[in-house]
């Protein structure tokens, strides 16, 4: 094992060589194979990302009809291959789909091996933009040149020399490209297990190691004492001298003893080192030591906090993982409807709305505590002149925030306004001494006497 990271990996700082990008990927689908640290730190995620599903939505019944018919499509089949998609562009750093469109602007789509990749340009007024993905020579010689799609019209989106680029030099079709842990500028995306791989590899390197240690343990040596004996004497002893065997017997006199040596090994020492080294990687991965069963000193609550970095990191793969299926909904969107021209994306219709399941089962009961303080300490500044409801309105949004629920301060007060004086009339006109002297007035004072109820008791 060679260290990818190490001097000469690299053509520069951007982008790893070409033999350093393939045995990349040899090596992190080596270490997601055979090294079981390494294998959690992509399946965790995944699980947490992708356990109970993914649904692409939208507003509009006829764009709805066609996000649901490519998802389900049975060669897409979104639903059966989105976790081996999404587990390949944690191992490999980039994802590539070959667009296929039949003349009723029906969408399908080709999984293109980033193993099969040879380059990926960049607009050369733009370097931060691919624009286009060349493949490697296939068992016939042929390489192709496929256009990365974006969403809208090449001659208002990339200057004359690059609309031409994509034109003339990519004429095989067009691609859906994604790519993680990239600089701006780079052309290729990395692995998730790029910083940890050779700490990864050590990991597995020292615990082989440790099973030899543990054999040694085993071993022991029979170490016997012949008192006053001179060399000569030891060496025949030495050549007769049989071991006893399990529940055997040794018969001597007091000139000899016999007794076992086992090794001292320092197995504290070891242990220490082995969570020195396993805590190295997960804090690389930002995961805490108690979810790969170490559990240190951790307690509940700190087991709670400690987690929440972990979410944060999930929460961002999980953002990226949105925008890239709502891209490819807005194409399939975009195809459906067979325009020449970029949709309007403003417009609610066009959205396409990637859900995610729950990250993780949030523990309300705090952020519960927590609403009724807060809303009983801004009722109290409002009541004392010295905060405005709007504002009010606008602390309570932030920690209903982490219930889940968006709230616009400005809208919701205005219709809470508009519900409270739709409740008060509604209970004046329910108040039957209110609609008493209304009827009195209406009929010019005549009726009952305004001190005497129907019943006859004093009011």
């Amino acid at each position: 094992f060679r260290r990818l990271t190490g001097s000469g990996a690299g053509s520069n700082e951007r982008d790893l060589s070409p033999f350093g990008q393939d045995l990349l990927f040899c090596l992190v689908e080596y270490l997601w194979q055979s090294n079981l640290l390494a294998n959690r730190l992509v399946e965790l995620p995944l699980a947490y990302l992708l356990a109970e599903g993914v649904q692409l939505q939208s507003t509009d019944e006829a764009h709805q009809d066609a996000l649901t018919a490519f998802w389900h499509d049975p060669i897409n089949n979104w639903p059966l291959k989105l976790e081996a998609r999404v587990r390949a562009l944690a191992l490999l750093g980039e994802q590539c789909y070959i667009c296929h469109v039949n003349e009723a602007g029906f969408v399908r789509l080709g999984y293109l091996d980033p193993r099969d990749i040879a380059t990926v340009v960049l607009d050369p007024d733009n370097p931060e933009q691919p624009i286009g993905v060349v493949t490697r020579r296939d068992a016939r010689g042929r390489a192709f040149k496929y256009r990365v799609v974006v969403l809208g019209n090449d001659a208002e989106l990339f200057s004359r020399r690059t609309q031409q680029i994509r034109v003339d030099d990519f004429a095989d079709g067009e691609c859906l490209l994604f790519q993680i842990n990239k600089f701006p500028s780079g052309s290729r995306g990395r692995s998730d297990l790029l910083g940890q791989m050779d700490w990864l590899d050590a990991y597995d390197e020292f615990l082989f190691k440790e099973l030899d240690r543990i054999d040694s343990l085993r071993t022991f040596a029979w170490d016997v004492t012949l008192k006053g004996a001179d060399p000569e004497a030891v060496a025949a002893f030495e050549k007769k001298f049989q071991p006893p065997g399990p529940n055997g017997k040794f018969v001597h006199n007091d000139s000899v003893e016999l007794q076992t040596v086992s090794p001292q090994l320092q197995a504290t020492e070891t242990t220490e080192s082995a969570r020195l080294l396993r805590n190295h990687v997960l804090g690389g991965a930002t995961v805490p030591e108690h979810w790969f069963g170490g559990g240190g000193d951790v307690n509940r609550g700190a087991a709670s906090e400690m987690g929440e970095p972990t979410f944060k990191m999930y929460t961002k793969r999980q953002g990226f993982l949105k925008y890239m299926l709502e891209e490819i909904g807005r194409y399939v969107v975009w195809k459906a409807t067979r325009q020449q021209a970029a949709l309007d994306w403003g417009q609610d219709r066009n959205l396409v709305q990637a859900v995610f399941p729950e990250l993780a089962n949030r523990d309300v009961s705090k952020f519960a505590a927590a609403l009724s303080g807060v809303s009983q300490a801004v009722a109290s500044l409002i009541d004392q002149g010295l905060m405005t409801q709007q504002t009010a309105l606008r602390i309570i949004a932030d920690v209903a925030q982490r219930f889940g629920q968006e709230i616009d301060a400005t809208a919701e007060l205005e219709a809470a306004r508009a519900e409270h004086a739709a409740r008060q009339a509604d209970r004046a006109s329910q108040d039957a001494f209110g609609l008493r002297q209304q009827l009195q007035a209406d009929a010019g004072g005549g009726g009952l006497p305004a001190d005497q109820p129907s019943n006859g008791a004093p009011n």
